[in-house]
């Protein structure tokens, strides 16, 4: 599209001041990308919003790779929601692709302290509390660290520490790094360090190799008994997640799907006057996880949201360390967290939401989930299950 000319002229009977702009159209010129213009980063450098559009110097110009740039930078979380990006040509027929963008704060922290009075006469109380900090952009760079610090109960707590180095060496690889402590009331402390290599095979579909090690370690009880053993784990996994959602925050459309696989190799260390002659030392672990969260404008600002979860893990030998925990605002709301334990679990998650602004929104909620614990004839364990529902109202802010 050009613009030829430009003629004025004066209506002296209706006395208006007039103008005829005469255009070209040139259908079968091919237009590129010469020049990519970002305006309103104040933090993020520029490389990464130009990395995350998908965009390379000189490439063809297409409006469907146009279009999908706001849904692409809204993923990286680091912005307000996106406009449209705007392409034209400058003076120097170059074609210029000039992208807005306005930075929203990337550093979180959220805390709360309780405490609990002692519930017998010269018992003392404790304190309760939950500390999550992340910061997402990193010096601009997109580089991500995480800490969080929960405390349950009196002797139960969890700390945990997340790292993110996306693009190594500037290709679609991110490395991701974590570090799990749990104390589990007086019975056990289990510690795990973890790694991911993430590939990004397109903008919607990424795999990783995961790789992880393991120590759990029982806690040195006052009147000896048995807990758990003291036992070291390595850990291998393969992941798929599909992820198709126009916002990470409040989703009106898409997919969310995570396909996990994860083998161990386990051994028993310890301690020695629990380990019988019939004791298995060393043995394997097999868990399979499958997320699948589904987003649904059925009319303008309402959004239908259903989430499916499913785990189960399958060896010769459980430990309470091993099994999973159901309960809780991230899974089954309505219970105390990780009020069940088992090692095949279940729940779903039903909302109807209503949107106030783009990303905030009040919603109802219907979850429903299942526990199995399989019997453990060797240790008195019977066979536990369960079938549970929960039901609600909230509201999500964006501050």
């Amino acid at each position: 599209l050009k613009i030829e000319s430009v003629y004025f002229y004066a209506d002296s009977l209706e006395n208006k001041n007039l103008a005829d702009l005469y255009l070209s159209l040139d259908k079968n010129k091919i237009s590129n990308v010469d020049k990519v213009e970002i305006l309103g980063n104040t933090k993020t450098k520029d490389y990464i919003i130009i990395r995350q559009t998908g965009f390379k110097k000189s490439e063809e110009y297409s409006q469907d790779k146009l279009d999908e740039i706001p849904k692409r930078l809204n993923r990286l979380r680091f912005f307000e929601p996106v406009p449209p990006p705007v392409f034209y040509f400058n003076s120097k027929d170059e074609g210029v692709l000039q992208i807005t963008v306005k930075e929203r704060n990337t550093n979180n922290f959220d805390g709360i302290l309780g405490y609990v009075p002692g519930k017998r006469e010269n018992e003392n109380g404790y304190f309760t509390g939950y500390v999550n900090i992340s910061m997402r952009n990193l010096f601009g760079t997109g580089r991500a660290v995480a800490v969080r610090w929960q405390q349950e109960t009196r002797y139960s707590q969890e700390l945990e520490l997340k790292y993110l180095e996306p693009w190594i060496l500037d290709f679609p690889v991110n490395v991701l790094l974590g570090l799990f402590q749990r104390k589990q009331d007086t019975t056990y402390v289990q510690r795990k360090f973890e790694g991911a290599l993430e590939y990004i095979a397109t903008d919607d579909i990424t795999a990783s190799l995961i790789l992880a090690t393991e120590t759990t370690i029982p806690t040195v009880q006052t009147v000896p008994r048995f807990t758990v053993f003291n036992s070291s784990a390595f850990t291998t996994g393969l992941n798929l997640k599909i992820d198709t959602r126009d916002d990470f925050y409040a989703p009106t459309e898409g997919i969310l799907f995570l396909n996990t696989y994860k083998f161990s190799s386990k051994k028993i260390n310890g301690p020695a006057e629990y380990i019988l002659p019939t004791t298995e030392t060393n043995y394997y672990l097999q868990r399979l996880e499958l997320d699948l969260n589904l987003f649904y404008e059925i009319f303008t600002g309402n959004i239908a949201a259903l989430g499916l979860h499913a785990r189960e893990m399958k060896g010769s030998l459980f430990e309470i360390s091993d099994l999973y925990l159901l309960g809780g605002a991230n899974t089954l709301r309505g219970y105390r967290e990780k009020q069940f334990v088992g090692n095949r679990i279940f729940w779903s998650n039903l909302e109807y939401r209503y949107l106030l602004t783009r990303r905030s929104f009040a919603f109802l909620f219907l979850d429903s989930g299942y526990f199995l614990r399989n019997e453990d004839q060797e240790r008195n364990i019977e066979k536990v299950s369960g079938f549970k529902i929960g039901y609600g109202l909230g509201i999500n802010i964006e501050t």
